[in-house]
Formats: structure tokens, C-alpha cells, sequence
């Protein structure tokens, strides 16, 4: 009686966990418009032309292949019932025969073109990107996207879209009980177009090869150093749509994920207008003279938004990622140091290059790490000095 007794226990004890497991997950796991749903088996539900002749050529491909398959199969396992040797069946003896030769070799063929034909016109549609209304060139880095308009409405605008914090600090505890819907995939600065508008991308890397995909627009684009590649998508419903990089980059390679957000006309216009103005109020003076409160409460963010991923908030790195608190180079006194890892880069791309960051950003980011934890130097970088650093 005490050893079923204690047995029914274990049992109750398991199933409890096992609810308890379940209800988190169940929390945690949820579909997410315009990204991954879940148990999803089919592609993506598609917001472009482009992807929906996808899903009909999928789907078109995968019936006429189970087709021939169950009839093949049917004939052969038929013949093999229908004459075996039990039964007293006994093998024929016969010459070949053209008129079956000629068949299965024309009536394969047919399938095949009627296959290829629907195939090579979306594959020609895919890789026409002339005539955009928006150009947009998305540059991979280890491990963010940076992305610059080029033509179009909000020609000159560029930002770098980097995973937000708050979610890569959920996933290195390790407790994503309370994940959100778009856990991996929220973004600080999406990339925002207008819906009915033909917008090309054009994809190249700064370190190693990346992928731009998102499944919702049927686009998916290899990112090569050095190299330039195209693709495009016409976004016919408003939403945010998801995708990340396709292409195993490093070891942050998960923390990289795409947020397209689709807008109407009018919202696109007014979100232009509002980032020229952001992007006009960033054009600081690199011959102003900042003093170290200012500048430490701007390092403040520029570090939040771009190294506390890596470096973590309190400085102190993670595996390989070095600390920076008690780190020789940030202590240094020669300020050419730091400032050169940061627009270079170091550790064979470990450490990514931050060019594209503003003279006052990186001299801002490099006085707070001087002076923040356990670093008090007291040392202040003026813009001056980037500038001067980047002629080098």
C-alpha cells in the first residue's frame, strides 16, 4: 500500500509539472501577425503578389507530384498483387515497345514545361526591380542591419536597426516564461515603407555573409561583402511584418532579426518628416566643445542601443566579449585606442566596426565607458578627436 501510495504521489507530482510546464508554454507561445505562428506548417500567409504566386506554385507542384507519385506507385504495387507467383502467375516475355517509349518520354516532358513555365515567369517577376518607388540598401553587420535610403521619399535617411535590449537580456537569463509574441524579433528602429509602393532592396555586408529574408513578401536575399545584390517587394496590406537573417553568421547570428513595418501614404510621409528632424537635430558640431555631464548622458543611450547587447549593461562582457570595466584599453589615456577599435572593429570582426555611428556618438559612447562602473579616469572625449581618428 506505501509503495503505491508514494508511486501516486510521483505520478501526481509529475502531471502537476507537466501543467505547470504547459501553462508556460502556452504563455509563452503565441502566433505573431506577420511572423512565425504556432505549429505553422505552410509558408507564410503572403501580403505580395510575389508570395502568393509562391504559394500557388508550391501548392501546384506538390499535388502533381502526389499525383504521379500515388498513380506510379498504385500501378506498380497493383501489378505486384495482381501477378505474384502464389497466385500462379508467370512472367511474360516481350520485346520493347515504341509506342510506350514514346509516351513516357512525351508525357513527362509536357509535365515538365507545364511545371517550368508558371515557375520561370515568377522567377523573371521576382528579379525585376526596375522602376521602384523606393530604394533601400540593407547592409548586414555582426549582428544588426543598417539601412539607407537612397531614392525615393526619404532619400538621405539611415538608421541601424539593432534587436532590443531588453529582449536579449531576457534570452541570456534564460527565463522566457514571460516572453513576448515578438520575443527575437522587436527592433529598436524598424524599417518603415508605404503599402502599394514597389520598393526595391539592395543588400551587401560589412564582415560576413548575411541573408535578408522576410517570408510575408516572398523575398529572401543573400548579403555579400563587397558584393551588391537586389530583390523587391509591393506590400499590399499595412502591418508589421518579420523576418531575420537566413544566413548562419556568427555566434549572434540569432540575435538579428528584420522588422518591416508598413504604413499608409500619409503616415509614411508624416514618419519621413518626423526622422529628418531627428536626423537634423543629430548633426552636431564636431567642433563643439562638450563638457563630460553632457557627454555622459549621451554615451548613456549610445551605449543602451548598441553595446549593452554584448558588452552587457554593468560592462562586464559575457564568454568571449571582453568586459570593458577595468578593461586597459578604455582606461588608457590615449583616447586614439578605444576610438580606433570602434571604427575598425578588432578580434576579426568579433568586435564590429561603428563608422556609421556620428563623430559626437562614438566620442560620447567612449567617455561613458571611461567613466561609468569602476572606471572613474575622468577622461573626456571631445568630437574633435573621431574626427581626426577617421583620417587615419
Amino acid at each position: 500500500m506505501r509503495t503505491m501510495k508514494s508511486i501516486s504521489n510521483k505520478l501526481a507530482s509529475l502531471l502537476l509539472m507537466a501543467g505547470a510546464w504547459l501553462g508556460s508554454a502556452a504563455h509563452a507561445v503565441q502566433d505573431l501577425p506577420g511572423g512565425p505562428a504556432v505549429n505553422q506548417l505552410n509558408l507564410a500567409p503572403p501580403v505580395t503578389k510575389i508570395a502568393e504566386e509562391q504559394h500557388f506554385l508550391h501548392w501546384m507542384m506538390l499535388i502533381i507530384c502526389t499525383v504521379i507519385f500515388i498513380a506510379v506507385f498504385s500501378v506498380m504495387f497493383y501489378s505486384i498483387w495482381k501477378h505474384r507467383k502464389s497466385k500462379g502467375a508467370k512472367s511474360a516475355n516481350f520485346h520493347e515497345s515504341v509506342t510506350v517509349e514514346v509516351v513516357w518520354t512525351i508525357v513527362p516532358f509536357i509535365i515538365v514545361i507545364l511545371m517550368a513555365l508558371p515557375a520561370t515567369k515568377v522567377l523573371v517577376a521576382q528579379k525585376d526591380t526596375t522602376n521602384a518607388d523606393l530604394t533601400i540598401k540593407a547592409t548586414g553587420y555582426q549582428w544588426k542591419w543598417g539601412y539607407d535610403y537612397l531614392n525615393g521619399e526619404g532619400e538621405g535617411l539611415a538608421f541601424i536597426s539593432t534587436l532590443d535590449s531588453s529582449h536579449r537580456t531576457m534570452s541570456d537569463s534564460g527565463n522566457v516564461s514571460q516572453a513576448p509574441v515578438d520575443y527575437l524579433l522587436k527592433v529598436d528602429n524598424p524599417m518603415v515603407v508605404p503599402v502599394g509602393k514597389k520598393v526595391r532592396i539592395i543588400t551587401t555586408a560589412n564582415d560576413v555573409i548575411h541573408a535578408f529574408m522576410v517570408p510575408a513578401f516572398g523575398i529572401k536575399q543573400d548579403a555579400i561583402p563587397g558584393f551588391v545584390r537586389d530583390t523587391w517587394f509591393r506590400a499590399e496590406k499595412v502591418g508589421d511584418y518579420y523576418g531575420q537573417c537566413a544566413e548562419l553568421c556568427g555566434k549572434e547570428h540569432a540575435y538579428m532579426p528584420i522588422h518591416v513595418k508598413v504604413v499608409s501614404a500619409q503616415d509614411y510621409s508624416a514618419w519621413v518628416e518626423d526622422q529628418k528632424k531627428k536626423a537634423a537635430a543629430k548633426l552636431d558640431d564636431p567642433a563643439k566643445v562638450w563638457t563630460l555631464a553632457d557627454m555622459l548622458k549621451r554615451g548613456e543611450k549610445v551605449y543602451a542601443a548598441n553595446c549593452a547587447a554584448c558588452h552587457q549593461a554593468n560592462g562586464k562582457g559575457a564568454g568571449p566579449i571582453k568586459p570593458l570595466d577595468g578593461s586597459a584599453i578604455v582606461l588608457d589615456a590615449d583616447h586614439a585606442k578605444q576610438i580606433q577599435i570602434l571604427l575598425n572593429g578588432a578580434a576579426n570582426g568579433a568586435m564590429p566596426a561603428w563608422k556609421q555611428l556620428s563623430d559626437t556618438d562614438i566620442a560620447a559612447v567612449t567617455t561613458y565607458t571611461k567613466n561609468t562602473w569602476s572606471n572613474k579616469t575622468g577622461q573626456l572625449v571631445q568630437p574633435a578627436e573621431v574626427v581626426a581618428q577617421r583620417s587615419k
